[in-house]
């Protein structure tokens, strides 16, 4: 006989939540190589997010809901004038960090930006700062955002290590909301009962579908999905804040659930799993593993998958820059990912699209020897019809072990290979590049060039004497970690 009724015996609340909650709460970050690769990693957003203001695409997006809003202790967005609710501020610190694709990266079976937490971090801190010096208590420190900056590149980046939300077609924001509503609620001292129900909330949200990541559907939601996520991350746990009832079982209802809705399908082959196999996995605790692999992108505004195409084509550059006509074709090695999210062929529509094409990417380093944000526009690629011509002349394909390697722990590399046939039957040599220049390994090579590309992004937005001083800070680490927020803040108001 079928039953005509459900039993309703109220969870708890889901594992996965309870170890989130734990770790906010009870870590101590105590990794100097975490802390430092986060001071890195808050400067590098920054400069992102301030030479992204130089786009009106981006900028239209800014400001109060309401012009002429005012809002007491107003979380500041950098490089503009605007203080805004910790909610609206979030929006626009995500949109700005996020909008050029150029700063931080994390890949494993999920793929994300986990810097795009920056956007709820630091609205949140900026805010709660302001407020706490305003009633007559001390004020949060800089230190408080590198540790909850590492919390949630945790929290991102250990839920995306072998749980693959891209081939169910969901967006990698889904992880930004889950992270940055863990730590924002953290920051507003809610305790574990509102933590809970905060990131059951964050679960239950129908979540962003990748349509406008692909072809042929890219676009520019892509730049500012970030920027919605930690938005309604921060509304999340002030909802919870304010006492909201938290719903336990939202992974593992049955029918109702997470894993039972959206995320029903094999990681592997889209079929649907066996009752009871519908869960993360999480291959290890949370701690600082995150930050401390976390990739940079330094040479090149580019999709990460395509970094080390980029690279190898500035190789070539002078070996073919001379013989565009003579080229017969150009094949690209590359991994099953990178194929997956951004080899395309056809017309590409807008500049979102063009950073989302591994053969534009590599075509136009080729032609020009650099790839930089101003190439992907719409005046650009419409003067150049030489990059069209090249893209139609090229070949992708796959090595196995660049596929493997991209996903082993120990390696973890983003690997490509470029190499140019002309029709005389002349060749150029493969050039591989199998870890780009943000990579772990390539710390010590990278950071003077990451910090040098601070600089840039600074005097692309503030005088001389404001940059050397915003400069000086951040270079000397306990200094900027003793620094008040809202303090830090004053410094990147126009």
């Amino acid at each position: 006989m079928s039953a005509t009724f459900d039993l309703n015996e109220r969870p708890d609340y889901d594992d996965v939540l309870q170890q989130i909650a734990d770790y906010v709460l009870t870590f101590r970050v105590d990794s100097p190589e975490a802390l430092d690769t986060a001071r890195h990693c808050l400067i590098d957003t920054l400069g992102c997010g301030l030479l992204a203001l130089r786009f009106p695409e981006c900028t239209k997006h800014l400001g109060p809901l309401v012009e002429g809003t005012t809002v007491p202790h107003g979380a500041r967005v950098p490089g503009t004038s605007f203080r805004l609710d910790p909610v609206k501020a979030a929006w626009d610190i995500g949109c700005i960090v996020r909008w050029l694709d150029y700063n931080d990266t994390w890949l494993a079976a999920e793929w994300g930006h986990p810097s795009d937490n920056l956007g709820a971090i630091l609205a949140v801190a900026d805010h709660l700062s302001q407020k706490r010096v305003a009633s007559g208590h001390a004020p949060l420190t800089m230190r408080e955002v590198l540790d909850s900056m590492v919390m949630a590149h945790e929290i991102q980046g250990v839920l995306a290590l072998e749980n693959s939300f891209n081939r169910v077609g969901l967006d990698h924001v889904v992880l930004v909301k889950v992270a940055s509503t863990a730590v924002a609620a953290r920051l507003m001292g809610a305790d574990r009962e509102q933590i809970l129900s905060a990131l059951s909330h964050a679960w239950v949200d129908g979540q962003a579908l990748r349509t406008y990541r692909h072809a042929p559907n890219a676009g520019s939601r892509k730049s500012w999905a970030a920027g919605d996520a930690t938005s309604r991350a921060v509304r999340l746990a002030d909802i919870a804040l304010r006492g909201e009832m938290g719903i336990p079982g939202v992974l593992t209802a049955p029918q109702w659930g997470f894993y039972d809705v959206l995320f029903s399908k094999t990681n592997k082959d889209q079929a649907l799993k066996p009752e009871g196999q519908r869960r993360f996995s999480l291959p290890q605790a949370f701690g600082s593993y995150v930050m401390e692999n976390v990739l940079f992108k330094i040479s090149f505004p580019a999709e990460f998958h395509a970094q080390t195409a980029a690279e190898a084509a500035v190789t070539l550059h002078p070996q073919v820059k001379d013989r565009l006509d003579d080229i017969d074709r150009v094949v690209i090695t590359t991994h099953e990912s990178a194929i997956r999210i951004i080899s395309k062929v056809g017309k590409l529509a807008n500049a979102a699209d063009r950073d989302h094409c591994l053969q534009y990417m590599t075509a136009v380093p080729l032609i020009f020897g650099s790839l930089t944000a101003d190439h992907y526009e719409d005046d650009f690629h419409q003067a150049h019809p030489e990059i069209d011509a090249l893209r139609d002349r090229m070949e992708v394909v796959e090595d196995e072990r660049y596929t493997r390697e991209y996903l082993e722990a120990d390696k973890r590399s983003i690997a490509n290979a470029v190499q140019v046939f002309f029709r005389d039957g002349s060749k150029t040599e493969q050039v591989a590049v199998e870890y780009p220049i943000g990579h772990r390994r390539r710390r010590k090579e990278g950071m003077p060039l990451l910090e040098e590309k601070f600089r840039h992004n600074l005097a692309t937005r503030f005088p001389a004497a404001r940059c050397r001083a915003i400069e000086s800070l951040c270079l000397d680490p306990p200094k900027l970690e003793q620094m008040a927020v809202h303090e830090f803040m004053d410094l990147f108001v126009i």
